[in-house]
């Protein structure tokens, strides 16, 4: 007699590239987005969390199909289809971006770490933090890898708490979730376009497409409806934990920060500094420990985009599922950017200006791709049965619009401030 599945166990089976890929959106430097968000309007960016779900998931989950049907990452996929110099150009604004990005997250788990244990020098923490991440992801295996992701997400749960261990408003949280208001000035507006950009940052969807290649193979998977209904649940559940986590981020700072009169916000470790005194040991642990844990989470996530994105331009062989000697461009690129982010803060690029070009590197590359990945998910030649229903092409030409408009603000604001 054959034991009947635990339906918690097939349920956590069937997560993986869409809950890896959302909850690693909740970087450190995109905490402490989230945290200025909050600290600057309390709760009133709160809306934002559910504008972007939707938009989200139809952009992640064309990424994802795009990877099944294809059995190609994003990179492979326009390498093949559309002319070498735009892949070039993407590949050449998405290095610098990146790197950046690790940048600045390696720099805050580093001051985060310092902070829990001040005999130590933050540098200290971050050379130790990237060598840890370089040795996992040298030497583990693809499965291993994807399975300690999986249960790094749990770090993300501590944002959820935080609110609970200290007095809310909930009248005013409920109100300010369901019924926008918009204050009309340019501190507001840049909130809002830092969510957007933190939230649909183009670093994922190189990782989903890739991700889901890698899946397909581990798991041997063949393209039938099943298989996708199955990413689609994975992405759906991964993109609304990491809404609901930068939801309750935005309401922790909301309610202790702003309540406070704190306003301004540039750093994971000022966040977690400020928070003590006003929250209480338990909420500044909690904040700590969540900004290393997603650190750890997000940095491969980074990393691998990257090296999914080199071997793919270039023609070599890829994946965590190989070793380093069967992939040695992809292990060597992933080296690369971690070796230059944990020096760029060395260099005299702090983590803020390090968060301040990759804004606007992603603005200039975020708008661009989703329109590829549009076009890409209409068209039959490359998708044949699996391209867009109306409803994603509702929802990512309005994310196409949206990220447009937002890419142009960031830059008038950036360039001519």
């Amino acid at each position: 007699m054959h034991k009947k599945a635990n339906p918690k166990k097939k349920f956590w089976a069937t997560l993986g590239p869409g809950l890896i890929t959302g909850a690693s959106d909740n970087d450190p430097s995109g905490i402490a987005t989230y945290t200025q968000a909050g600290a600057a309007f309390g709760s009133q960016l709160l809306w934002s969390a559910l504008v972007t779900y939707p938009l989200m998931v139809s952009i992640q989950e064309m990424c994802a199909r795009i990877g099944l049907v294809t059995n190609n990452g994003l990179t492979g996929t326009i390498k093949h289809y559309y002319p070498k110099f735009l892949l070039y150009a993407i590949l050449l604004i998405s290095f610098p971006s990146i790197t950046l990005n690790i940048g600045a997250d390696i720099a805050g788990m580093g001051a985060v770490g310092n902070l829990l244990f001040p005999a130590v020098p933050a540098f200290s923490f971050s050379i130790i933090f990237t060598l840890l991440i370089l040795y996992s992801v040298i030497f583990w295996s693809y499965h291993k890898i994807s399975l300690i992701l999986k249960w790094l997400c749990i770090s993300l749960f501590s944002y959820i708490l935080i609110p609970f261990l200290i007095e809310v408003n909930w009248n005013r949280v409920l109100q300010d979730t369901f019924f926008p208001t918009f204050t009309p000035d340019k501190a507001y507006f840049m909130a809002l376009v830092g969510i957007l950009g933190t939230t649909i940052s183009p670093y994922l969807f190189f990782w989903q497409a890739s991700m889901e290649v890698e899946e397909r193979h581990d798991k041997r998977l063949i393209v039938d409806k099943k298989n996708m209904d199955n990413m689609g649940a994975d992405v759906k559940g991964g993109m609304l934990f990491t809404n609901v986590v930068f939801y309750f981020i935005i309401l922790a700072a909301g309610t202790v920060l702003f309540n406070a009169g704190i306003r301004n916000i540039n750093t994971v470790e000022e966040a977690a500094r400020a928070l003590r005194p006003l929250a209480g040991d338990y909420a500044y642990l909690l904040f700590a420990l969540g900004v290393i844990g997603t650190g750890f989470l997000a940095i491969p996530v980074l990393a691998g985009s990257l090296s999914y994105m080199m071997a793919e331009t270039f023609g070599w062989s890829e994946g965590f599922d190989k070793k380093y000697h069967e992939a040695p461009g992809f292990y060597l690129t992933m080296g690369l950017s971690l070796l230059v982010g944990l020096l760029i803060h060395f260099i005299g690029i702090s983590p803020v200006q390090a968060l301040i070009y990759t804004a606007v590197l992603y603005g200039i590359t975020a708008p661009v791709l989703i329109g590829l990945i549009l076009h890409i998910c209409n068209n039959k030649e490359i998708m044949g049965d699996y391209t867009n229903n109306g409803w994603s092409n509702f929802f990512g030409g309005a994310t196409f619009l949206l990220m447009t408009a937002s890419s142009l603000l960031l830059l008038w604001y950036t360039l001519g401030s």
